[in-house]
C-alpha cells in the first residue's frame, strides 16, 4: 500500500478552527481521514477524527476519537488499519460493532445473578416506600434466590431454574412466591436493558405450570356466600386481631394500609377513614367510606395508642389460618369484587374505586377524575349490612356458643 502523505502538521490541528459563519467543519489530512471542527461556546473548538469511506454505493463516516485523546500520528495509524480492512472487504463499522458486542456478550458472562440484583437495588432501592419494603427485597432474594441463583451467570438464568426457587414455595407460601418471582422478573428485565442477556424473561411465565390457587390466581379467597358465617364467627372473637381483620373486610382493605392506620386519618362523624399515599398501593390518597360496624368498631377500641390496631403484619394471617387453613387476608377483596359484581348493580368504576385499583387505561381514567365517595359509601354500607346478614341454623348445628334451637 502507498504512503499517504498527510495534509496536517502538529501545528495546523492545534490550531485550525471553522471559517467565521460556520458551525461545524472537516479539514482531509488524506486517506479517507479527516479533522472534524466543531465551534463551542467562548471560542472553544472541539476537534475529533473521522473516518469517511464509501462501500457499495454508501458513504460512511466513522469516528476515532477526540484530539486531546487521539494524536494525529494515533489517528493516522486508526486509518491505515481501517484501509485495510477495506481492502479486504471488511466494512469497518460492522466490524466495530461486532467487536462491541462480543465484548459485551464476554463481559455478561462474567456479571452473576447476585451481583446484578445488586446493581438493580443500589438503583432502585431508595424509591421503594419504606424500609420495611426494602428490607423484605434484600431478605427474600438472601434467604431464597442466592443460595439457587445467586452464582450463576445471569445469561444462563433460566425457567427451570427459577422453578427450582418457586415451586417448593407454591403450596404453602404462595404469595411469598409470587414476589420473589416479580423481584427476579424484575431484576431480569433490569439486566437485559443492562445489555448482560438478552431475549424473553424467563420469569415472565414460569408459575404458569404451577396449580392454581383456589381458581383465583395467588390469593385464595372465601366465597362471599359464606362471609356472613364468617363474620360472625370473627366478631365471636375477643382480640384486636380480630377486630383488624374484621374491620380489614368491611373496608375492602390491604393488610399494610389497615395495620399501619393512625387516629387522625379518621372522621368518625363523616364516617371517613383517609389512608396517605404513601400506604397506598397506587401511592395516591384513597379516602375509604365507613360503614356503620366499621366505625363502632373503632369507637370501641384504646385512642390513646398512636397506632389503631398495635399488630404485626401477620397477626391477622395467623388468626385467618386457625379459623380457615389456606386463605389469605387478600383474598377477601376478592371475595368482596365478586359479591359487589354478582349482587349489586353498581358499575364496575364504582366497585374499583372502591379497591382502590389503578386505571390503566387512559381513556377510562379520563372519565374517573372524581373518587364517587358518595356512591362508593352506599356500596360499603351494603358490603357491611350483608357481611352482618344473620344466618339461618338448622337444629343439627352446633353454633360457636352453646346450642340454638330450631325455633330460636
Amino acid at each position: 500500500m502507498a504512503r499517504i502523505v498527510g495534509r496536517l502538521n502538529s501545528r495546523k490541528v492545534f490550531n485550525a478552527k471553522p471559517p467565521r459563519g460556520k458551525d461545524r467543519a472537516v479539514i482531509p489530512d488524506g486517506g479517507n481521514l479527516y479533522l472534524q471542527l466543531v465551534a463551542g461556546k467562548e471560542g472553544h473548538t472541539a476537534r475529533s477524527w473521522v473516518f469517511k469511506y464509501e462501500l457499495v454505493g454508501v458513504r460512511h463516516e466513522m469516528g476515532l476519537g477526540p484530539l486531546h485523546t487521539v494524536s494525529l500520528v494515533e489517528a493516522r495509524n486508526q486509518a491505515r488499519d481501517l484501509r485495510q480492512q477495506l481492502l479486504a472487504g471488511v466494512d469497518p463499522l460492522e466490524a466495530r460493532q461486532k467487536a462491541r458486542k462480543a465484548l459485551l456478550a464476554e463481559r455478561a458472562r462474567s456479571v452473576t445473578f447476585k451481583q446484578a440484583a445488586e446493581m438493580y437495588l443500589d438503583l432502585h432501592l431508595s424509591s421503594f416506600k419504606n424500609a420495611k419494603h426494602q428490607d423484605q427485597w434484600r431478605n427474600t432474594l438472601a434467604t431464597y434466590v442466592y443460595p439457587k441463583i445467586g452464582g450463576l451467570a445471569v445469561v444462563d438464568v433460566d425457567s427451570p431454574s427459577i422453578l427450582k426457587i418457586i415451586q417448593p414455595l407454591w403450596a404453602t407460601k404462595t404469595e411469598t412466591a409470587s414476589r420473589i418471582r416479580g423481584r427476579i422478573e424484575r431484576i431480569l428485565d433490569y439486566a437485559t436493558t443492562s445489555g448482560f442477556r438478552s431475549g424473553d424473561n424467563p420469569a415472565a411465565k414460569v408459575t404458569a405450570s404451577l396449580p392454581k390457587r383456589n381458581g383465583r390466581g395467588h390469593h385464595a379467597a372465601l366465597p362471599f356466600t359464606e362471609l356472613p358465617a364468617f363474620m360472625a364467627e370473627l366478631r365471636g372473637r375477643d382480640s384486636i386481631s380480630a377486630r383488624a381483620l374484621e374491620f380489614t373486610i368491611l373496608t375492602a382493605a390491604r393488610t399494610g394500609e389497615t395495620i399501619g392506620a393512625t387516629w387522625d386519618e379518621f372522621d368518625l362523624k363523616a364516617k371517613t377513614w383517609t389512608a396517605p399515599a404513601t400506604r397506598m398501593k397506587a401511592g395516591k390518597e384513597h379516602r375509604v367510606p365507613l360503614c356503620d360496624r366499621a366505625v363502632d368498631i373503632l369507637r370501641d377500641l384504646d385512642r390513646h395508642r398512636g397506632k389503631v390496631f398495635a399488630l404485626s403484619d401477620m397477626a391477622m394471617l395467623e388468626l385467618l389460618r386457625g379459623m380457615r387453613p389456606g386463605h389469605t387476608v387478600h383474598g377477601f377483596r376478592s371475595s368482596f369484587m365478586d359479591w359487589a359484581h354478582e349482587r349489586t348493580a353498581f358499575p364496575k368504576a364504582v366497585i374499583d374505586k372502591a379497591l382502590a385499583h389503578t386505571v390503566s387505561d387512559k381513556v377510562e381514567a379520563a372519565y374517573r377524575r372524581g373518587d364517587l365517595f358518595a356512591k362508593r359509601a352506599k356500596l360499603m354500607q351494603q358490603w357491611g349490612d350483608y357481611c352482618a346478614k344473620p344466618m339461618a341454623v338448622s337444629a343439627d348445628i352446633v353454633p360457636l356458643r352453646g346450642k340454638v334451637s330450631a325455633d330460636a
